[in-house]
């Protein structure tokens, strides 16, 4: 499948250019950038590199841009799936939501519903809501947060972390069980 990424950036290049000429004010019959997206893409299915190297991949059925908004945003109304692969291109971390939101301005993502994400470390981490603020380097939930690591299932409301999901704390723990000491009943 080709990827979207020369569409996208053939329709921002030229709403750049038809932006330019402003010289006559605000239209009175312009769409209210509230409420009407500058772009529209579906089906997004796009690598992302770095220096050459295939880093992520984004998986997205529809992606909203609302430039023009009083508070910019990018949505993802149906949801959004992103990996992220090591040097080999082998995924080391994944994150998938209901329901994404990026605010461009101010660098934060919000994640919506059945939010399910893996760490470097494997750890896997399911909750309702989750943030990322890019600005801060940190990412954060108020929601109740189940965390599967190796050898243990952590619970609570609330968490804080780093951006890469490895150094994290549960606000108000709910529970905190080994799984080494579940046997069946014989």
């Amino acid at each position: 499948m080709r990827s979207p990424l020369p569409a996208i950036l053939i329709m921002l290049t030229l709403g750049a250019v038809a932006s330019c000429n402003d010289d006559e004010g605000p239209r009175p019959d312009a769409p209210d950038g509230n409420v009407s997206p500058t772009m529209i893409t579906d089906s997004v299915n796009s690598f992302v590199s770095d220096s050459g190297i295939t880093r992520y991949h984004i998986e997205a059925p529809l992606w909203l841009m609302y430039n023009e908004a009083d508070d910019p945003y990018w949505l993802f109304p149906d949801g959004l799936k992103l990996k992220r692969f090591d040097d080999n291109m082998t995924p080391d971390a994944a994150i998938q939501a209901d329901t994404a939101r990026y605010f461009s301005e101010r660098k934060l993502w919000k994640l919506d519903g059945n939010v399910r994400m893996r760490n470097l470390q494997g750890d896997k981490f399911l909750t309702e809501q989750m943030f990322w603020d890019q600005n801060a380097h940190t990412v954060y939930s108020d929601s109740f947060i189940h965390i599967e690591r190796s050898g243990s299932i952590l619970e609570g409301f609330g968490f804080n972390s780093n951006e890469q999901i490895t150094a994290y704390t549960i606000r108000r723990p709910t529970g905190i069980i080994p799984t080494q000491q579940f046997k069946l009943a014989e």
